[in-house]
Parts: structure tokens; C-alpha cells; sequence
């Protein structure tokens, strides 16, 4: 996901309101999330669908590596010996 641009990427929702097509292909065609404002505040996000795809599965593999750093850390872990092993077991069925 590319970094917002402070000049282009915040409109305030009257704005949205009036030009949301212009927005969403704004939106879609920079890969760059739009903050919509209310009341001079931030209050929503407008993003590509395939940018939120990617930025959720980013978070998902962060929580799989921080669940194995906690596994890990409570020996919980296989060393890489068993898991070869356990592996090379399998191919010889």
C-alpha cells in the first residue's frame, strides 16, 4: 500500500458526498487509501479492495510469526532434527 499524500488523499466528507465516483477511482487507480474527514477530523477510511486483501494478510501472517514466537518461547517448538524426520517418515509411506 503506498503512503498517502497529505495535498490529494484527505477530503472532507461533503466532498466525498458530492464526488464519491471521482473518489473510489482516485482510490483505485493510485493504490492510496483516502481519509474522509468530518467536522475537520478524521472519521473513515476509503480503500482499494485488493490493497485491504494484501493489508489483512499481512496482519494474519504477523499474528501466525508472534503466536510461533510465543510457542517458542514456552518450548513448544520442534527442533529442525524431528521435524526433518517427522517429514522424511511421511515420503517413505
Amino acid at each position: 500500500m503506498q503512503r498517502i499524500k497529505l495535498d490529494q488523499d484527505i477530503k472532507p466528507l461533503s466532498e466525498f458526498r458530492a464526488n464519491a465516483t471521482a473518489c473510489i477511482k482516485q482510490v483505485t487507480e493510485t493504490r492510496r487509501p483516502l481519509i474522509i474527514t468530518q467536522h475537520g477530523k478524521s472519521s473513515a477510511v476509503l480503500m482499494d479492495v485488493q490493497e485491504y486483501e494484501r493489508l489483512l494478510e499481512k496482519i494474519e501472517l504477523l499474528q501466525d510469526i508472534k503466536l510461533a514466537e510465543a510457542q517458542l518461547d514456552q518450548n513448544q517448538g520442534l527442533s529442525h532434527k524431528n521435524v526433518k524426520q517427522m517429514i522424511m517418515e511421511k515420503f517413505k509411506q
